[in-house]
């Protein structure tokens, strides 16, 4: 990868308290521009927008919130991790920071919690992007994701040791190694003698996502779908559905790119998002 500006290098790296929980985000940008919020997808953390975020080169006041159970976030205890549960931590971190409204940015999990955030808090949302994120979890799927999460978490000897088994799911990808080695890296703690990776299994095994489908008719604020040209998560069909459900609503496609488009693609993905934020704001 040619060494590229992170956005994690000129970030300032917060804490705030809402619900009982310590949340973690990358906080950039201009303290007097429109907000913009970035949600990353499941086991995952806030530096998966590294690459993305400089695109915006400043414009805008940005987070990328480490949500609960995720990267420095705290995790919660008892497991408490509903659609519900993350909405209402952005809710309150809002209220937290002084914003009235935000454009939400949202991969995969993140998309999904977007998605029911602007359908029940539409006065609060000021665009939406969905990231290659589907309305509804079939139930063989969240099973399956349930099961997963009842594995004990994997401790690998070093920290290159753990790099070296970081796989993305769905595994399929054209990113930059040295951009996914970055991102393994900075999921990384110290556990048990060795690392591991910094993500509750809790949040897989007590995941209890909403159908976002008759939700969607609620979302007044200017929408972006983006897909990825060969991802399985978010078929085309899907997407024109929901074009169809959203009120406001565009599509946008990344070729080349497969579920985890903002690592496939960053630059492609952050120009999209650059347009649409410029005409959403």
């Amino acid at each position: 990868m040619t060494r590229q500006l992170l956005a994690c290098e000129r970030s300032e790296h917060r804490f705030e308290v809402v619900n009982g929980l310590r949340l973690h985000f990358l906080h950039t940008g201009a303290a007097s521009g429109p907000a913009v919020c970035f949600l990353h997808g499941g086991a995952a953390h806030a530096h998966w927008f590294d690459r993305v975020i400089p695109a915006l080169d400043g414009r805008y006041q940005v987070i990328a919130l480490d949500q609960r159970g995720h990267g420095d976030s705290q995790w919660a205890s008892p497991p408490a991790y509903a659609t519900a549960d993350f909405a209402e931590d952005l809710r309150a971190l809002m209220a937290r920071l002084g914003w009235a409204r935000v454009t939400l940015v949202g991969h995969s999990m993140g998309g999904h919690n977007a998605m029911a955030f602007a359908a029940w808090h539409p006065e609060r949302t000021a665009g939406l992007v969905v990231v290659d994120s589907r309305p509804y979890l079939p139930p063989d799927r969240v099973q399956r994701m349930r099961e997963r999460g009842r594995r004990p978490a994997r401790v690998h000897v070093s920290e290159d040791a753990a790099v070296a088994a970081f796989r993305l799911l769905p595994r399929d990808t054209i990113a930059d190694p040295a951009l996914l080695e970055h991102v393994a890296r900075a999921g990384l703690t110290r556990a048990d003698g060795g690392f591991r990776f910094r993500f509750d299994p809790a949040c897989y095994a007590d995941r209890k996502p909403v159908d976002c489908w008759p939700l969607l008719p609620r979302v007044t604020a200017p929408t972006l779908v983006v897909r990825g040209e060969y991802s399985p998560v978010l078929p085309l069909e899907m997407a024109a559905r929901m074009l169809e459900t959203i009120p406001d609503a565009e599509l946008v496609e990344i070729p080349g790119a497969y579920h985890h488009l903002t690592l496939d693609a960053p630059d492609v993905f952050g120009a999209a998002l650059d347009r649409f934020l410029r005409h959403a704001s």
